[in-house]
């Protein structure tokens, strides 16, 4: 129990104590003050399937930490649906969101003197958000994801979210009539849950079991399942041992945490976007973590599922297989796991895993064996060069040849580039640049679903790249490139590029460039200015005069002072 509440209610605190008034009126009775007092961050909202179900699992936590020995202290939080903003200017608030997620629950938690803290998000950057919140606290804390959707289905396949964008695609380029378009639009989200591939929501919570914030096999059940629940009440006694014994999340957010966490996401295909959040959280914990630890780890680890959105299975179908414990288990027998590493329980990583079998049940072919990957490396490759000094991450997976030259087809925000798609400007062999989409210059850095959908559903996923200083969907692939930096708004190089320049994606080099001579670009540079801010006030506002580049996070509370 914190030192501070310890004073207010416990030792120092006499009957006539304010602040055991106020208490008291929420439920405490004598016996209740000695108790640790335990945040429960509820990310529920009705905005998005990924957040419905989490209000009852915020009640299942309640009680488990009651039964526990503790006293839970409710608080919401926000939440941005990706999938329903994505391709609109609401999209900007998404990546946003996660630093909002992190400020109100840090300030809910120190503000009341919270001894740990359950979070419990369903939506993208909910769980980033937490976790940076906990990194900053350092107070005993757990996260409980609100679980995957089950896959809809159609014409026997089954659909995710993607399902729905790429038809649009496939509808513009007259491959689909209209009532396909719209039963595959009636029937991609079933119910509840987060997206149901391996996208970012899926990947963040796979992140963060393999790195020991979560209880194992809970980031792949699905919403709706009885599971669920009953992995949220022993996370709420996981959370209460841990106060008691004062298991912090700097004891568990190591270095060798980060390296698991990477070698799992490269495993199992997962987002882009876990890159831009491992990098942030690392930042906030002080783990020296950067874009070149990505790729190092990258070139060793094999992509062992078969997973959407590049492949077949969703990640129900994961769970079914043996979850993340049966592929973190194959990476520990190959020396590609940390296995001493903490988790929230007081295990390490080794001990969780003692019992889990050392090869993928034989009759499923969502986890390859070992000797038969996906890919023999990872799927997330940094790549540097003229267009990208600090950085940029390309998704290779599902790309059939990971090398393009082709003339840049410049367009300066997404909705530019989605109306040229659509109207069939864009043709085998051309590079899409899509920039000032960056943190600053979006600002927000806004995902490109929309555009990398509607080039799969036009058939040119193979043969068509695209580039941009903002970030991709969890469920995007083919040959794709986002986080550039510096970005555009900075005068990043990409700013740079004018229509019909030759670019090159190399990601067998690992090399982005224009090819243009440096004398050329050094004049364009020198005839750059800046645009205005898109916004002067508000959280946008505050989020663009802040924010740090992409190669570092994205986050907002580097070197203030």
């Amino acid at each position: 129990m914190s030192d501070n509440l310890r004073s207010r209610v416990v030792t120092g605190g006499s009957q006539r104590t304010p602040n055991r008034a106020m208490l008291r009126a929420v439920g405490f009775g004598d016996d209740d003050f000695s108790k640790p007092i335990v945040g429960v961050a509820n990310g529920f909202s009705t905005i998005t399937p990924c957040n419905m179900g989490i209000n009852d699992l915020a009640k299942r936590a309640e009680a488990g930490i009651k039964s526990a020995g503790g006293m839970p202290q409710l608080f919401g939080t926000i939440t941005v649906s990706d999938g329903i903003s994505m391709g609109t200017e609401g999209m900007k608030y998404s990546l946003v969101s996660r630093d909002v997620i992190a400020d109100s629950i840090e300030t809910a938690c120190n503000g009341q003197s919270m001894d740990g803290v359950i979070a419990i998000g369903g939506c993208d950057k909910n769980m980033p958000g937490a976790m940076i919140a906990m990194a900053r606290m350092n107070i005993p804390a757990i996260f409980v994801y609100g679980g995957t959707i089950k896959p809809g289905h159609y014409n026997g396949e089954d659909l995710t979210v993607v399902s729905a964008f790429e038809a649009v695609g496939q509808h513009s380029a007259g491959k689909i009539d209209d009532n396909t378009l719209l039963a595959i639009e009636r029937n991609a989200c079933p119910g509840a849950g987060s997206c149901g591939g391996m996208f970012t929501a899926n990947t963040m919570s796979s992140a963060f079991e393999v790195m020991g914030m979560s209880l194992p096999y809970s980031s792949t059940m699905a919403a709706e399942d009885a599971e669920k629940a009953d992995s949220t009440e022993k996370s709420a006694f996981a959370l209460v041992n841990a106060i008691r014994k004062q298991i912090l999340p700097s004891q568990i957010l190591t270095r060798k945490a980060f390296e698991n966490a990477i070698s799992v996401i490269m495993a199992v295909g997962g987002s882009t976007n876990a890159v831009l959040h491992l990098l942030a959280i690392a930042n906030t914990i002080g783990v020296d973590l950067t874009l070149d630890d990505f790729e190092t780890i990258r070139q060793r680890v094999p992509v062992l599922c078969d997973l959407k959105p590049s492949g077949r299975y969703v990640t129900v179908n994961l769970h079914q297989a043996g979850g993340i414990p049966q592929v973190m288990k194959m990476l520990l027998n190959h020396g590609l796991l940390h296995g001493d590493a903490l988790t929230i329980s007081g295990e390490t990583v080794a001990d969780i895993l003692a019992d889990v079998p050392d090869e993928p049940p034989t009759n499923q072919d969502v986890i390859r064996p070992w000797n038969k990957p996906v890919y023999k490396e990872g799927h997330l490759a940094i790549l540097k060069g003229n267009l990208a000094s600090e950085g940029s991450v390309a998704k290779i997976s599902g790309v059939k040849n990971p090398t393009m030259t082709g003339p840049a087809r410049v367009f300066e925000s997404e909705e530019e580039c989605l109306e040229a798609i659509l109207a069939g400007k864009i043709k085998a062999g051309d590079v899409i640049i899509v920039r000032y989409e960056g943190p600053k210059g979006g600002p927000g850095m806004r995902e490109m679903l929309a555009p990398t959908s509607a080039i799969i559903g036009a058939g040119l996923g193979d043969s068509v790249g695209l580039i941009t200083d903002g970030r991709f969907s969890g469920g995007t692939y083919g040959l794709v490139v986002g986080h550039v930096a510096p970005e555009a708004y900075v005068g990043g190089t990409i700013g740079l590029v004018k229509e019909g320049d030759s670019i090159t994606i190399d990601a067998k080099e690992k090399l982005l460039q224009v090819n243009v001579s440096e004398e050329e670009i050094a004049q364009r540079r020198a005839n750059w200015q800046a645009p205005e801010p898109r916004y002067k006030r508000g959280v946008l506002g505050k989020y663009a005069k802040l924010v740090s580049s992409s190669s570092l996070g994205a986050v907002t509370d580097l070197n203030l002072f």
